[in-house]
């Protein structure tokens, strides 16, 4: 089923040097951009890391340190990405909780001043576990009824993940509305404030800690009563992006 689209969608893949959305780095991205009008753009681009990658990750990806020696770092290309992506919504398997993050992470780190917050995203790894619990290996061969060929390269999972989206569209009419705002809503876990999931909006649209001591306390009200844990996340192994939403409510806080 041709999806319904009122602005473009990006599905997007990365491959990265480990699993850690604090500290890994993206060694490969490939994107897919879909238009309203069924055009299609790809793009494909090696990174440069500008750290080791392990070799437990090369075991899944394929890619090793000498294969992106002489690729553009992240901050070389943020800018241009960030063009790519300006004004999409964006789509991916399992990117929720990891792609998206770890992009959000990258462009940080770049200076790239791009507000991701305002896309919708439609994880279609979310909408398969929820109605067939499988991998995009086995997702691709149940909707789609191919094989997935070069499997963990960023380029067949992005059009793997795309194609797959359409055909549970297809499969599941009653279910799923072809709207990309309700895809995102219907794919979504919760309602995360940062990506990561420090953070989450509670069921009255206030936002609480989703971790530690003081989950499900509001954090408005966590920064009242023990200012020092401001501090304490800043400082410690959190996301830049847990960090950055964690500063805005507390400005905003502070203002009233």
């Amino acid at each position: 089923m041709k999806l319904n689209l009122k602005n473009p969608i990006v599905f997007f893949d990365l491959e990265t040097t480990g699993t850690n959305i604090n500290s890994d780095r993206i060694v490969e991205i490939c994107y897919l951009k879909v238009y309203p009008n069924g055009n299609e753009e790809s793009k494909t681009m090696r990174i440069n890391p500008e750290m080791h990658i392990p070799e437990a990750s090369t075991a899944v990806h394929g890619i090793h340190d000498e294969d992106v020696a002489d690729c553009p770092r992240f901050k070389d290309v943020a800018a241009s990405i960030a063009r790519d992506i300006e004004g999409c919504d964006l789509g991916g398997f399992n990117s929720n909780r990891f792609d998206i993050p770890v992009l959000a992470e990258e462009f940080l780190r770049a200076g790239v001043d791009i507000d991701l917050n305002r896309r919708k995203f439609v994880d279609v790894q979310v909408i398969y576990h929820k109605l067939e619990q499988r991998t995009l290996s086995a997702a691709y061969k149940f909707y789609c009824h191919k094989n997935l060929e070069d499997a963990h390269t960023a380029e067949a999972d992005t059009r793997a993940t795309y194609e797959v989206l359409q055909a549970q569209l297809d499969r599941y009419p009653d279910v799923l509305k072809n709207d990309i705002s309700f895809l995102a809503d219907y794919s979504s876990f919760n309602r995360n404030v940062d990506f990561a999931g420090r953070m989450v909006y509670d069921d009255k649209g206030v936002e609480v800690f989703n971790f530690g001591k003081y989950k499900g306390v509001p954090v408005a009200e966590v920064l009242r009563k023990d200012p020092g844990y401001y501090s304490w996340i800043l400082q410690g192994d959190f996301t830049l992006n847990t960090k950055q939403m964690l500063t805005r409510i507390r400005i905003r806080e502070a203002s009233k």
